[in-house]
């Protein structure tokens, strides 16, 4: 009797580790499942969070377009010579929306800016236009876009460079190539453009 169960203890503790070997394949594999879904999930998150990044500077840009026409027809109320300066707001701003995409947004983007701040290089030359509330409140306006879309801009990138990093190390570039991970281009001015004069537009 004591031999039989000796022998059933024997045989049991040598199947235990006999059914762990037999399942360790199934719980790696298992595991490598679940450590693809989480990365799966990583990627599509990160490239999520770039997309709403990308359209907080969207909104910002149209916000700013919208408040152009009424600052370009005020100062034409002084200015009505300047009609280089309004056909080449004019055309900046239209230009911005037609761009698609953060490359040519940003480069839209900077050409307005240099084309505004022609504009209130020539506001300036009329004190009269200072003292008008509906100009120095189109100011702020603009003033407060600026740094909306400076504040959106830096978030994109930052989301843009983290997405970036993730689909292109390993083991993201594998999922990245497998289900059309596309890399995303970051909202800045051409080198060119970095040399050219800043623009405020805040109240003097």
């Amino acid at each position: 009797m004591l031999f039989t169960i000796l022998l059933f203890q024997t045989t049991t503790s040598n199947m235990v580790p006999i059914a762990l070997a037999a399942m360790l394949p199934l719980l790696l594999a298992a595991l490598m499942v679940l450590l693809c879904i989480s990365l799966f999930n990583h990627l599509v998150r990160s490239r999520n969070r770039t997309r709403e990044a990308w359209s907080g500077i969207e909104v910002q840009l149209k916000r700013r377009s919208s408040l152009i026409p009424n600052l370009v027809e005020t100062v034409k109320g002084y200015a009505t010579h300047e009609h280089e300066v309004f056909a080449e707001v004019t055309q900046a701003r239209g230009a911005l929306a037609k761009a698609s995409g953060p490359t040519a947004s940003a480069v839209a983007d900077q050409a307005l800016t240099q084309a505004l701040g022609r504009l209130m290089v020539v506001a300036e030359a009329y004190p009269q236009l200072q003292a008008i509330g509906s100009f120095t409140q189109l100011q702020s306006d603009l003033a407060d876009t600026e740094e909306k879309i400076a504040y959106s801009r830096q978030f994109y990138n930052q989301n843009a460079l983290d997405y970036n990093t993730r689909i292109q190390s390993f083991p993201g570039n594998i999922f990245a190539r497998w289900f059309n991970f596309e890399p995303v281009t970051f909202f800045a001015a051409e080198e060119t453009a970095t040399h050219d004069v800043q623009v405020t537009f805040a109240k003097a």
